[in-house]
């Protein structure tokens, strides 16, 4: 009978050749991998928000300096790169930091619900979770709204101002002369104070970098950092309504 099956052409069963994935994407694939992530983009987009606000200070010296530091930023690497080249390069690591940022928050949400078999009772227990951690969610889909909207405003120049390409000074002091679009900077800027705060707090304990004898450090370094970054990215529509700046 067995000659007979082989001469009829009837092979035996293979195994199907399983291939292996990549580590990486099975590590992101999983909510510590995800909460890893998020941590380590928060780092990435944090440090960007500090060096911004700090580069921003400038506008306090006057235009001369707010607009040199503007083209100074176009020609840093040269000649090794060619111009901007650095500053793009930049760019797009803030891109892909901001791309995973979002994903990994959306992704991880839902596998929170899914894993979640029942609804809680009676209410959520808010005694451990606090008020910026409640707000997460919306606070960076608003941050994220007005990233956009600062871009078109000051960078592209669609943001209705009177705008001028290579002159950053009087960009900013045209667009925040409007008293509506500087109420939308600062509650913006509130916003991403709440959300730098619970994201400062919360990236240590996703790197595995948490313990009791230390979370009082990591509160107090997530309170200042958020203040240092409201209160300078506030100061600045608040110095043009004022006329501190003009």
């Amino acid at each position: 009978m067995l000659s007979g099956t082989r001469a009829r052409g009837v092979q035996p069963l293979r195994q199907r050749r399983v291939r292996p994935r990549i580590w990486i994407l099975d590590f992101y694939g999983s909510a510590v991998g995800k909460k890893a992530v998020m941590a380590v983009t928060g780092i990435v987009l944090l440090g960007f928000v500090l060096v911004h606000m700090l580069g921003n200070l400038h506008l306090y010296e006057g235009a001369e300096k707010m607009n040199w530091y503007g083209e100074y930023l176009r020609e840093i690497g040269e000649p090794i790169l060619p111009r901007t080249g650095l500053l793009w390069i930049v760019r797009s690591v803030l891109i892909v930091a901001f791309a995973l940022h979002i994903h990994a928050a959306v992704t991880l949400t839902l596998m929170n619900r899914q894993s979640r078999q029942t609804k809680y009772q009676g209410g959520r227990d808010y005694l451990a979770a606090n008020y910026a951690a409640r707000t997460m969610r919306w606070s960076g889909v608003i941050v994220g709204l007005f990233v956009i909207y600062h871009l078109m405003d000051l960078t592209w120049g669609m943001g209705g101002a009177e705008f001028t390409k290579g002159q950053p000074y009087e960009n900013v002091v045209a667009s925040l002369s409007r008293a509506p679009v500087a109420g939308v900077y600062i509650v913006a800027n509130l916003l991403l104070g709440m959300h730098i705060y619970h994201g400062a707090w919360s990236l240590f304990q996703s790197l595995g970098w948490s313990h009791p004898r230390f979370n009082h450090w990591r509160r107090w370094f997530a309170v200042a950092f958020a203040a240092v970054i409201v209160i300078g990215n506030v100061s600045f529509p608040v110095a043009v309504l004022t006329g501190i700046v003009e």
